[in-house]
């Protein structure tokens, strides 16, 4: 496990990034205020005063295995501005008549449900990433119908690119233990009550609507 000598705003939100929490998620964790989260978010180069420090040195510590190795990416320094290339993540909204496919990820101490997902190499085509990530993790084949459109993701801040899927075949089944507790067929009008409406991208709401 690498040392993080000094903790700043940056590393601090790739901490937070690789548990996959969400601000009032990490706060809560961390024994601290939702504002003083936002703050590193707003200022990525600030020092976290030394109980911050201690705070995240603890839930660095703590980490399993998994969220330190996402860590060891997502805390990486920025390459060089002419080499740089956005982090992306493909997104598929897998839609089998009046169902969409969800995975319930595993985080340090809370697990929460999302859209099948997985990184975008350079050169790769997120369509084909979402396909690919999708029979990975849920043994499902999906064809894309549409590309949805991206975003910056408010959690994560990586490049998020969602596409609609339709279902071929399959049957579900959790493929990826470690990362994922369960996968689930959910009715479309029981969403909200697996993600809350306000954190899921609104073409996403409309395509379902």
């Amino acid at each position: 496990m690498d040392i993080v000598d000094t903790w700043t705003g940056r590393t601090a939100c790739a901490l937070q990034a690789a548990l996959r929490m969400t601000n009032e998620q990490f706060a809560e964790h961390l024994d601290l205020g939702v504002r003083t989260v936002a703050g590193w978010h707003a200022n990525p180069d600030i020092v976290p005063r030394l109980e911050a420090q201690q705070l995240l040195d603890t839930a660095y510590e703590r980490a399993p295995s998994s969220v330190l190795r996402r860590f060891s990416i997502l805390a990486r320094p920025a390459p060089d501005p002419v080499e740089a290339q956005a982090l992306r993540v493909a997104i598929a909204v897998v839609v089998r008549d009046s169902q969409v496919l969800l995975v319930c990820r595993r985080g340090d101490d809370a697990l929460s449900w999302q859209f099948p997902a997985g990184m975008v190499k350079p050169g790769r085509s997120p369509s084909a990433v979402a396909v690919e990530e999708t029979h990975a993790e849920t043994g499902i084949r999906c064809t894309v119908r549409e590309h949805l459109g991206s975003r910056i993701h408010p959690v994560t801040g990586v490049v998020a690119e969602y596409a609609l899927a339709d279902y071929l075949m399959g049957e579900a089944e959790n493929r990826d233990p470690i990362e994922n507790a369960d996968v689930a067929w959910v009715p479309i009008s029981q969403l909200p009550k697996f993600i809350p409406s306000d954190r899921i991208y609104p073409p996403i709401l409309e395509a379902l609507a």
